[in-house]
């Protein structure tokens, strides 16, 4: 059953990333099995004055967190919410940190202001631990980069 759009807001509420770290802009589906996310860069991110000047690209290492963010950290709290029975008031109290990038691959570059899209998979969820299979598109569709990712849900 897909989530529906107060749970969506309390999901994306109680991401502890904030601004200017805060990588996810929106979660455009989420369940039990995927969650589908989206973020667009600003032209003015605090890395783009060093990576590369005159030429900026978004870093491989903030791609991977951008996939981190939806597809570990807001779909680890909403499974956490739902399959170990977390009250929706509980949410703002758990974080989950990104633990694994495995087998991640990029095709593309990010430039200044794109936005993309991330999917997330679950591959397995247990104990408050996620394992997930995240890639990231451009709104075209064309894949920018993938991996398996993990987290695990402590209290903050």
């Amino acid at each position: 059953m897909a989530a529906d759009p107060e749970t969506i807001r309390r999901v994306l509420a109680a991401v502890p990333q904030q601004d200017p770290f805060r990588f996810i802009g929106g979660i455009l589906e989420l369940d039990t099995e995927h969650i589908v996310g989206a973020y667009r860069f600003r032209e003015d991110e605090y890395f783009y004055r060093g990576h590369f000047p005159g030429r900026p690209i978004t870093p491989g290492v903030i791609l991977i967190e951008t996939m981190a963010q939806t597809g570990v950290v807001a779909f680890g709290i909403y499974l956490n919410m739902i399959q170990a029975g977390m009250k929706p008031e509980d949410m703002g109290r758990l974080m989950t940190l990104f633990t694994l990038a495995e087998n991640v691959e990029f095709t593309g570059i990010v430039s200044p202001g794109e936005k993309v899209i991330v999917r997330g998979e679950k591959i397995f969820f247990r104990r408050g631990s996620l394992k997930a299979k995240v890639g990231m598109e451009r709104e075209s569709g064309e894949t920018v980069c993938w991996g398996v990712l993990s987290g695990a849900g402590v209290s903050s």
